[in-house]
């Protein structure tokens, strides 16, 4: 089970918490538990370390940002003390969690299990703090912001649990975000494809490299609420959304206790900006030296349009980047000015990415066009395209984000009818 920050901000949230952990273990499981820190803890210890030092040590900002976890996995397990459990935390360097690569990024390597095992074989109710890891050298790491999905997807894997509840402020994964349209509906199940294809594309449920890591070991993943009233029915009896793999997809259609859809969901991101680079030469070697900066600096490029050449040798290349990133991309660029030969840099922060995603589209053709023409018809222009096989992204003005995503929502049929 793992609890994110809204679920673990505060006493009371706590003790809800540990009442929902509590009520698994009495229905005879063995638990373990991975908590975050409390919301916005993690931002307050980020700010004590640039205050300390604007150039900081990343083995030292480990250090600090991975206590906000030890604290809430120590409440936790006093409070399921406190209600009559056996519980104890475990902190990442003693099980151990092992990580490689970089502080404040770490990859989990590999779970040291055996004595988790042991201590939950025997009743005791494991708390693991989320995010956290040990390095070779036996140094604290973090797994970057959001991590606690991946550490609990990678317990979960290590102890070969039957499947990884992730308890966040939604109650599953929708058709599109609710908040924009009223007649989305909840999901019984999604492929780790489309998750993960969702999850990039802007869908906030789950971190994207926890459902990688879930389809690479075979992890089943369910979504949940952990803000039930406490006078409802039980969290877990309430089905959020399960993320499996394309063969249990299948068995559900065909004990017809899902439906097939063409379309799965559609996301959308307004946090990328475009760059266009105009007049570059049209040789070899030319677009490299564009992208070439860019990933030294771990800019993350996703769609790329050059557009046909002129007759002078040139071409226009279009690429949108992180809005975050656009200034350091942008600056990096015009230091290579020179080297890479293009004449301007036109950047457009104001659009927004609107993907629609389906599993069916390997088999289906027309989901494409079905997506264009809804979009023209309510004369929203289209900025840029890119593909994939279960994915049409596209890139138009940010002010028509809502309604893009309310079109598409209803052009492929996806608007609950009053009686679901």
């Amino acid at each position: 089970m793992k609890f994110g920050g809204t679920s673990m901000a505060g006493t009371e949230r706590i003790r809800r918490v540990a009442n929902i952990v509590r009520k698994q273990a009495a229905g005879g499981n063995e638990v373990a538990v991975v908590v975050s820190a409390m919301a916005g803890e993690t931002d307050r210890l980020v700010n004590f370390c640039r205050e300390a030092n604007p150039i900081y040590d990343p083995a030292e900002y480990d250090v600090v940002v991975a206590s906000g976890e030890q604290v809430t996995s120590g409440l936790l397990a006093l409070t399921l003390q406190a209600l009559g459990c056996r519980a104890r935390s475990w902190l990442g360097w003693q099980m151990p969690i092992r990580t490689i690569e970089a502080h404040a990024k770490a990859r989990v390597e590999d779970i040291d299990s055996e004595a988790l095992l042991a201590s939950m074989k025997a009743g005791e109710i494991a708390v693991i703090p989320g995010f956290q890891g040990v390095s070779h050298e036996g140094r604290v790491t973090t797994l970057g912001r959001g991590g606690s999905d991946t550490s609990a997807v990678a317990v979960a894997a290590a102890i070969g649990a039957d499947r990884c509840d992730i308890y966040t402020d939604v109650d599953g994964v929708y058709t599109t975000d609710p908040r924009i349209v009223a007649k989305a509906r909840k999901l019984k199940a999604v492929t780790y494809e489309e998750m993960l294809e969702l999850a990039s594309v802007g869908a906030k449920v789950l971190q994207t490299r926890s459902v990688g890591l879930a389809m690479k070991e075979g992890v089943r993943v369910q979504v949940l609420s952990s803000f039930i009233g406490d006078d409802a029915v039980p969290a877990d009896e309430i089905p959020g959304t399960m993320i499996v793999s394309e063969e249990e997809m299948e068995a559900l259609l065909e004990k017809g206790e899902m439906e097939r859809q063409l379309v799965t969901g559609i996301a959308h991101d307004k946090n990328e900006a475009k760059v266009i680079l105009t007049r570059v030469p049209d040789r070899p070697g030319a677009v490299a030296h564009i992208f070439e900066p860019l990933a030294q600096a771990s800019i993350n490029v996703d769609m790329i349009i050059q557009n046909v050449g002129r007759d002078k040798g040139e071409t226009d290349v279009t690429f949108t980047v992180p809005q975050a990133d656009l200034a350091r991309a942008q600056a990096l660029l015009e230091d290579r000015r020179d080297e890479i030969g293009f004449n301007r840099i036109i950047t457009d922060s104001k659009i927004a990415k609107i993907s629609v995603v389906g599993v069916g589209m390997k088999s289906h053709a027309g989901v494409a066009s079905t997506m264009f023409k809804a979009l023209a018809e309510r004369g929203i222009n289209i900025q840029a395209i890119s593909t994939s096989e279960i994915k049409v992204s596209v890139l138009i003005d940010e002010d028509e984000t809502e309604l893009a995503v309310r079109v598409l929502h209803t052009a492929y049929g996806l608007d609950a009818s009053d009686g679901e």
